[in-house]
């Protein structure tokens, strides 16, 4: 489904994201993880185009994609949930739900189905969002994201800044999620998160992989090694 070939991306003279290359198929929940800083929203920010690729490919059931506009790669079907939710903060929740059916594809997702997904979105609906909660936003950007219908989603940081007890009900959304048919790419700087719930992982360090692999290949020792750069991952 998704490809990157040696992939970079700069912000000036910064380079964020050295030489990338990463293959999700139809189907994969694929977990990215690394510490701060080790560029994982810059990956999928510059999948969903919102950052601009230096050099490398990106491409999409076979198709190139660099040179889309993100609007473009939503109606394809790619569909970001960013860090920090970034929800318009004086729009209730169920125009926040809305907007993301701007560019909708046809598929199983509306606001009836998110509403089932999360009955608490469904009970906020007419609050708006600047009164919800981090878990409450974190639902109802996720939703926002359901309702374009994609193929592929793309998490940022879902259980950023929020309490455990709230993550684990986040997380519990993921299977019906991908039982919908959609492919997810899920970065997450919790390792056992992470793993719990992707087939495979992708460890980033300092911009450039540090290690790959199915989730039951590897073992715990070497993903702490990847993550803090340690000469075991290797």
């Amino acid at each position: 489904m998704l490809r990157l070939d040696d992939l970079n991306v700069h912000y000036g003279d910064f380079h964020a994201l050295r030489g990338i290359s990463l293959s999700i198929d139809e189907g994969e929940t694929v977990a990215v993880i690394g510490a701060n800083g080790a560029g994982k929203s810059t990956l999928l920010r510059t999948i969903a185009g919102l950052n601009a690729a230096t050099s490398g490919e990106i491409s999409y059931r076979g198709q190139p994609v660099d040179r889309l506009p993100a609007h473009r790669r939503v109606a394809l079907g790619i569909s970001l949930t960013p860090e920090g939710r970034r929800l318009f903060p004086s729009l209730t929740v169920e125009e926040n739900l809305l907007t993301g059916a701007a560019r909708s594809r046809p598929g199983p997702w509306s606001l009836r189905a998110v509403y089932d997904l999360f009955p608490l979105v469904e009970e906020r609906r007419n609050r708006i969002a600047a009164r919800l909660s981090g878990g409450e936003q974190q639902a109802v950007a996720i939703g926002r994201s359901l309702m374009s219908n994609p193929a592929l989603l793309l998490l940022d940081e879902v259980s950023l800044g929020l309490a455990p007890v709230v993550v684990d009900q986040v997380y519990a959304a993921l299977p019906k999620v991908v039982a919908s048919g959609t492919t997810v790419l899920l970065v997450e700087q919790d390792v056992h998160r992470a793993t719990a719930v992707a087939g495979r992982l992708h460890c980033l360090l300092a911009g450039r992989t540090a290690l790959q692999g199915a989730v039951d290949s590897v073992r715990y020792e070497q993903i702490v090694a990847a993550y803090f750069g340690q000469a075991e991952a290797a």
